[in-house]
């Protein structure tokens, strides 16, 4: 190989070298380690690298208590089906908004460390389903002024569901994961459901 030729490929083997360099540094957002936080609202540890910075995995623990009568409801009918003017929140096509406090234990007058607040469609035409387009915002403890959003379907009916989480805001930034839910109490006042959430962050 002539000097010449070499000085003209020099310029392609050190792009070729830094895009190699690249590859080496990223790591898969489901890496084998990830460190978990016990705490309902504590830290959680990042043991894989991203360009954006170390990722997180987080666990979080709260209960959602929704109001469904009385006074100060947190769930309200506000678009009914044009041909069901008797439609409730669960009939196809009802559009309801929120705002639910979200409370460190299963009693509603447990401390409160968020809201979940957003739309509710009822999109089961054969089958009770909600379509979740909520977001969660943490209002106590590290991750207050933080939140995480969902969009996903939502069998009210079943005791277990799981929810995916698909973005969040403050700490939650680039937030992906899902949600468990546990029915606890389902009445004609009031559903409390126990949320465990896994979330991936940076």
């Amino acid at each position: 190989m002539d000097k010449v030729t070499l000085l003209l490929l020099l310029p392609l083997l050190f792009v070729l070298a830094l895009v190699s360099q690249g590859h080496a540094q990223s790591c898969s957002p489901y890496g084998e380690e990830h460190g978990q936080s016990s705490s309902p609202f504590g830290e959680g540890h990042g043991q894989s690298c991203s360009y954006f910075g170390k990722e997180k995995v987080t666990r979080l623990h709260f209960f959602y208590s929704e109001r469904v009568t009385g006074d100060k409801p947190t769930i309200v009918l506000s678009a009914k089906p044009e041909n069901n003017p008797s439609a409730g929140i669960e009939t196809f096509g009802a559009l309801s908004v929120i705002d639910t406090p979200l409370t460190e234990g299963e009693d509603l007058n447990s401390k409160v460390v968020g809201r979940a607040q957003g739309l509710v469609v009822a999109a089961g035409l054969d089958k009770t389903m909600l379509i979740f387009a909520v977001d969660f915002e943490f209002t106590s403890g590290e991750y207050s002024g933080s939140s995480i959003s969902v969009l996903s379907r939502n069998p009210i009916l079943d005791v277990y569901r799981e929810l995916a989480v698909v973005g969040g805001r403050g700490k939650f930034r680039m937030a992906r994961g899902y949600a468990l839910l546990r029915k606890a109490i389902a009445n004609a006042d009031v559903n409390i459901i126990e949320y465990d959430v896994t979330v991936f962050h940076y």
